[in-house]
């Protein structure tokens, strides 16, 4: 089992470590809070990540269009000033490894996780919806160039999957 305290943890030092790692920067988590919606934005990239075993969910990260392009020139090491496929591949690669370093510390608990293939969306006006039912955690961030939010929604799942033996990394889902 996992409680809600260290989803939330595990999502802090996930997120700490991907940023401190593998963009130079350091990000500092400011409170916590739940929402029963999936995200809706005004204007925004969003990436998920699906999870998939003995419990089910997504991970989502947001950010404005100027902070992921801020993400992606400090990930590629380039000069974009506006969303274009490098931004958005950059910022779908950020969301990928804090959700699969999440998901890599949550397997300690729970046993064998997947993930999806990461999915971004960028635009205005615009809402998702999950499937699935529960609780939304939304945890806000802030650093030196701005401001991003992850969101996770996890439960039980109601038939799980296994992952089939000898697999790494993002794990092949028998059903």
């Amino acid at each position: 089992m996992i409680d809600e305290k260290t989803i939330i943890e595990y999502i802090k030092v996930s997120t700490a470590d991907v940023f401190s790692t593998m963009l130079g920067m350091d990000v500092s988590s400011k409170q916590e809070y739940s929402d029963q919606n999936a995200p809706t934005v005004s204007e925004s990239v969003l990436a998920f990540v699906g999870i998939a075993g003995s419990w089910a969910g997504t991970g989502v990260i947001s950010c404005s269009p100027d902070f992921a392009c801020r993400l992606s020139n400090r990930f590629l090491m380039s000069d974009c000033t506006s969303v274009n496929e490098e931004v958005l591949d950059a910022v779908v690669e950020v969301a990928n490894m804090v959700i699969g370093n999440f998901k890599t510390m949550v397997e300690e608990r729970v046993g064998p996780l997947g993930l999806s293939i990461p999915t971004v969306v960028y635009g205005r006006n615009f809402g998702s919806r999950s499937l699935g039912s529960g609780n939304w955690i939304v945890l806000p961030f802030r650093c030196e160039d701005g401001a991003m939010t992850v969101r996770c929604c996890l439960a039980p799942a109601e038939e799980p999957l296994t992952v089939r033996p000898g697999w790494l990394g993002n794990a092949v889902l028998d059903t």
